[in-house]
């Protein structure tokens, strides 16, 4: 907590990767991926699990390739799972569980993209029980939406895959 303030204080790490997901967002998907490397290196694969897991999530969006993305998003996942089993008292351990509905999602599409109907709907099986979990907000919301409108593309279109431009990050 900032002393004095009652709030936590700002991760400067976190407000940089938001910064970078915003040029992303606005349509520099080249330059957005150079800046979350470059965090990555800095942070190394032994950083903060939240950082790490932040990064491969939105790095996975970066990506050119469809396989690219399942590596990255594979990696958001497998920092969250050594999170869920590390120490409990890993002060990041509830924000980077609340990520687990979307990396479910994430990967979930991927899969579908790479024309693995099986793998998609696994995932996203996962990603729907673990958004039961969230709260009930506006990005709790989307989650759930972008999950419904997978669940129901998996059940029109089969394992047909390259829906569409690459996806945001929940």
């Amino acid at each position: 907590m900032a002393e004095g303030q009652g709030q936590a204080a700002p991760d400067a790490v976190l407000t940089r990767i938001g910064q970078v997901v915003m040029l992303h967002h606005a349509g520099d998907r080249e330059e957005a991926r150079h800046r979350l490397l470059g965090l990555w290196a800095e942070i190394g694969e032994h950083g903060d699990p939240l950082h790490r897991c932040t990064l491969a999530h939105y790095l996975a969006g970066t990506q050119d390739e469809p396989e690219d993305e399942l590596v990255w998003d594979l990696r958001a996942l497998t920092v969250a799972e050594e999170v869920a089993g590390g120490p409990a008292e890993y002060e990041g351990g509830s924000a980077v569980r609340a990520l687990y509905p979307s990396l479910h999602l994430n990967l979930a599409a991927d899969y579908a993209r790479l024309g693995r109907p099986d793998a998609a709907r696994a995932h996203l099986r996962r990603a729907g029980d673990a958004a039961r979990a969230l709260a009930d907000d506006r990005h709790a919301e989307g989650v759930r939406a972008a999950i419904r409108r997978l669940r129901i593309r998996l059940d029109e279109d089969g394992t047909r895959g390259g829906w569409g431009p690459p996806r945001q990050r929940p």
